[in-house]
């Protein structure tokens, strides 16, 4: 068996009724896994591609759900793929696809609400060189 890791997600956002609360729970569970918070904003905390919030960080836009899941793109093609089968499969949109430099400069991405309320994304973030495509893990036989 060959595992590859690395290809789906680009990052994962949960939104939390009390900030101090998830924070003590995600370091102890970074903590145990050798992994500290790299780094937090106004309502928000991460580490990786693994982000917490508040509710009040999302004052700016109308909050849909608990959850944000974001798939990677590998261009612009992609994005707009996505987009239109997600909708055709009964998705609501919540975002076009389009840059969205609030985030990074050649940030492209397109939002939907899932069928249960919670925000999708498929993102490109522009033209870059990969170290590899993803990694490969291979489990070793029981000995």
């Amino acid at each position: 068996m060959r595992l590859h890791r690395g290809r789906l997600i680009d990052h994962v956002q949960l939104v939390v009724k009390d900030l101090a609360t998830a924070r003590r729970f995600y370091e102890a569970a970074f903590e145990a896994l050798g992994l500290k918070v790299e780094g937090e904003g106004p309502g928000f905390f991460f580490c990786d591609e693994f982000f917490v919030s508040s509710p009040e960080a999302h004052e700016d836009f109308h909050l849909t759900g608990r959850a944000h899941l974001a798939f990677q793109a590998q261009d612009q093609t992609m994005v707009h793929r996505f987009h239109a089968a997600v909708l055709a499969a009964g998705g609501k949109d919540n975002g076009a696809p389009g840059f969205r430099d609030k985030y990074h400069p050649g940030y492209y991405a397109a939002f939907a609400i899932d069928p249960d309320g919670n925000n999708i994304e498929a993102v490109f973030h522009g033209l870059a060189t990969r170290s590899a495509p993803s990694i490969v893990i291979v489990p070793h036989p029981k000995a």
